[in-house]
């Protein structure tokens, strides 16, 4: 690795401005990152984080501005210049291609003619190295999201990168996977390593990162020294005033059991995915009841069971209202009064080319936007237009396509869309994944809220704060089993972190017998 002097910048961008039609992104940013220096960008979604280290990466051309690498003047023109300049990033919205395995994605990242049998095998050393399991010969379209995120990762070290971008690299990272991933780019900065971290999670920044410059509204607002602060003081940069406390309130007592899952099991038909194993769920009317785990333990397949995204043969195995739904779709089963908000925003949540009032129709038109047979878009309008305002979603506007969203914002916006049906049942997957601490807290607020109207809500994070913040029952789902459930006043961080492993009373062991705690 070349060395250059310690006191010359890394990086130094200066008066970066992007303007977009309906937004001015970044407005005249400067910011400096020096050789093995951790840099944390704070800001709330739509500050302009990501536009600022797209710029930084080549995907985007700023409109004024300059870009100094090691000391010298660049224009980094697209992410192979980048890399070339030794500029490796890991986005928040995966660039995978899924109908290719892991190994064929990471050798597209890489120059030169590769055997693909040597670079498995540097993928699965990489991967042990780093506490990020992947299979390299798996395809991605398989994968889960936090298992998505780990190829992501892997891909950015194998390049060998001089600056590392990181936008939201823990989203969906176990703390057990974000523990060893501290321990690497520490590291990497003691080898000279600069690294650019974009996290909502402000604990980690104040842990990790040496410095901090915060955005607001596209301007930098003013920095920090991550250690000097407290979660609270920084977010209080960020947004400007007092984070608000979620009030959670007691449960419903004795509601009706809205969804019950009894003796699913059910066989996947991807060679690399989980089978369920005998899952038993309750969750009542007034409840929150979430679901933790390791990401790729069998989430994905029970989610599909639940929205009807892959019917079963055993018609009672879920019930909706008391209705036998397993062999419904998920048309029929929303139609009994269950809305869902999955982990991919882009795809599932969302059509990215589609404006928000037509993405508000693709699950949200039973609420009187279509009539005799004709959609009537103005009230879809109106609907999008009463969301966007409700759930403070930073837009151009309800004909806005959701691609141009923040992720934070986009996030908001599909919550909101699904909250706003008043479901029976709301399942959430990830539900504040890659959103800021503003936003977070409003998310979770108005999931509480909910529930305390009446529903019931199902959800499956793998953030264990979250969980602990909002639900009144938590379970564990690993290697396709489901745990019993625990009040959340009864149970602790520790303990749910040991059943992640499997390990709770009752639970079968490789061998078949039973674990006892």
């Amino acid at each position: 690795m070349p060395t250059q002097p310690s006191d010359m910048p890394r990086l130094a961008i200066r008066g970066i401005r992007k303007v977009y039609p309906s937004v001015v992104a970044n407005d005249g940013i400067d910011l400096t990152v020096m050789p093995g220096e951790i840099h944390a960008v704070l800001g709330e979604n739509g500050a302009g984080k990501s536009t600022l280290m797209k710029v930084i990466y080549g995907v985007i051309r700023p409109d004024e501005g300059e870009i100094l690498w090691e000391g010298q003047p660049v224009t980094v023109s697209n992410p192979a210049q980048a890399r070339a300049l030794g500029i490796g990033m890991v986005f928040q919205h995966f660039s995978l291609f899924e109908t290719l395995t892991v190994v064929q994605n990471v050798a597209l990242s890489i120059p030169g003619k590769l055997e693909l049998a040597a670079l498995a095998k540097r993928i699965e050393e990489v991967s042990e190295r780093y506490g990020l399991p992947v299979d390299p010969r798996r395809m991605v379209h398989a994968l889960s999201v936090g298992e998505r995120q780990r190829v992501e990762i892997i891909r950015c070290l194998l390049q060998n990168p001089r600056l590392l971008i990181l936008d939201e690299p823990t989203s969906v990272l176990t703390p057990q996977a974000v523990r060893k991933l501290f321990e690497t780019l520490r590291q990497l900065a003691a080898e000279g390593v600069s690294i650019l971290y974009i996290s909502h999670k402000l604990d980690e920044i104040q842990e990790l990162c040496h410095k901090a410059t915060v955005l607001r509204g596209g301007k930098v607002t003013g920095t920090c020294t991550p250690s000097e602060e407290t979660p609270q003081t920084m977010a209080r940069l960020m947004i400007g005033v007092d984070l608000p406390a979620c009030c959670h309130g007691e449960p419903e007592d004795g509601g009706e059991v809205r969804l019950r899952i009894q003796g699913l099991s059910h066989a996947t038909d991807d060679p690399f995915g989980t089978d369920l194993k005998d899952i038993h769920l309750e969750v009542r009317s007034g409840e929150i009841v979430g679901i933790a785990g390791v990401s790729g333990n069998g989430q994905q397949e029970l989610l599909r069971a639940i929205s009807g995204e892959e019917p079963l043969a055993d018609k009672h195995a879920v019930e909706l209202c008391g209705v036998p739904v397993g062999h419904l779709n998920p048309a029929r089963r929303r139609g009994l009064g269950m809305c869902f908000v999955p982990e991919e925003r882009l795809g599932r949540g969302a059509v990215p080319r589609l404006s928000l009032t037509e993405n508000i129709l693709l699950t949200a038109y039973r609420k009187g936007m279509l009539f005799a047979g004709l959609i009537r878009f103005g009230v879809a309008k109106r609907f999008a237009e009463e969301c966007i305002k409700r759930f403070d979603v930073k837009c151009g506007g309800a004909h806005s396509e959701a691609k141009s969203l923040s992720g934070g914002n986009l996030q908001k916006f599909i919550v909101g869309r699904e909250i706003m049906q008043e479901p029976k049942v709301l399942v959430l997957a990830q539900p504040t994944w890659g959103v800021d601490v503003g936003a977070s807290s409003f998310i979770r607020q108005s999931v509480l809220d909910l529930r305390n109207s009446g529903s019931a809500v199902l959800v499956i994070s793998e953030e264990l704060e979250e969980l602990f913040e909002i639900c009144d029952r938590i379970q564990v789902i690993a290697k396709g089993s489901l745990s019993p459930s625990k009040v959340t006043s009864d149970t602790n961080v520790e303990e749910i972190g040991m059943w992640m492993s499997g390990l709770w009373p009752g639970a079968k062991t490789p061998e078949g017998a039973s674990h006892v705690a």
